[in-house]
């Protein structure tokens, strides 16, 4: 699938429904997860497994998946000694995407996964954004049909910096970001914790004045992502207030159980689905899953396409 069937989906106001989460799935299966790429080495060392787990989530009703990339950085892979590979590893990843679109048959488009992944504050923006562009660069080069800037749990400059990055490619930017709820004074900010109830959150700026800065350099697409499920909801209708351009949500489904990655407190698919009805409800046209997000969800929410 080109762009253009997403965008005209998009356009006739019509939900899209984006894929789970990668890493997660690839651990469920079995595969081994890298102490400094995550699962990044899986398009390398398990392109099987990866590409069943891409070819799961297009059955399960994704319009679009996301490559196996969100680790692949240029600044984590020059980190842990692979920076021979950065450019292999990441095109095979979207290869892989590719292999699976074809072998289902549907129509779906390539959304190439650029985070924020190993990039430390302290190296200072400047010396980071050569790693953005390079990473961009070679998605795009690969035949990826959009970007999707995985921003979520980095601080506001960082995001502004990634962004700034993307603007000159010839293919549709998505921007994805987290938010937290600052509980002493009830104000949701841009910022990351794995739960609300139980978790230490880093806040950086206050949620709207974020977006409102975000909006200046970004047009396309903005998405709340890894974030706990249970605010998810309140930040759509935040957003779709700041924010005239399509929006959507992609959250966790519980939260981390150090230090195993086992997820708990996650919710059925079908409670998944009430709580993706409401993003919907409030305007995010674009719905999927982050961490604990895996097939039978993204099946169940897949419904919600019109």
């Amino acid at each position: 699938m080109s762009y253009s069937s997403i965008k005209e989906k998009i356009d006739s106001g019509k939900v899209v429904i984006l894929d789970g989460g990668i890493g997660g799935e690839l651990e469920r299966n079995g595969a081994s997860m890298d102490k400094g790429l995550w699962c990044g080495k899986c398009s390398v060392e398990n392109p099987e497994l990866v590409l069943k787990i891409h070819e799961n989530y297009i059955k399960a009703g994704a319009d679009v998946i996301t490559s196996n990339t969100y680790a692949l950085t240029p600044i984590s892979m020059k980190q842990y000694g692979y920076e021979t590979n950065i450019k292999d590893w990441n095109v095979k990843s979207i290869n892989i995407a590719k292999k699976a679109a074809k072998k289902t048959g549907k129509e779906v488009a390539i959304a190439g996964s650029v985070s924020t992944y190993g990039s430390f504050f302290k190296l200072g923006i400047k010396n980071l954004i050569p790693g953005f562009k390079e990473h961009i660069k070679i998605l795009v080069d690969a035949g990826a049909d959009l970007i999707i800037l995985e921003a979520m749990s980095s601080q506001t400059k960082m995001v502004e910096a990634l962004i700034e990055c993307s603007q000159k490619i010839n293919i549709p930017v998505w921007l994805s970001i987290s938010c937290a709820l600052d509980l002493k004074k009830n104000t949701l900010m841009h910022g990351y914790q794995e739960s609300i109830s139980n978790s230490e959150a880093n806040f950086y700026d206050k949620f709207d004045e974020a977006i409102n800065n975000f909006k200046k350099i970004h047009n396309g697409p903005i998405l709340i992502a890894h974030s706990d499920i249970k605010i998810t909801n309140q930040a759509v209708k935040s957003l779709k207030k700041f924010y005239n351009g399509t929006i959507g949500a992609y959250p966790n489904n519980g939260y981390f159980e150090k230090p195993n990655w086992k997820y708990v407190e996650n919710l059925s698919p079908k409670n998944y689905l009430d709580e993706a009805k409401s993003w919907v409800k409030n305007g995010a046209q674009i719905i999927g899953g982050c961490c604990g997000v895996g097939f039978e969800e993204i099946r169940a929410i897949s419904i919600l396409k019109n």
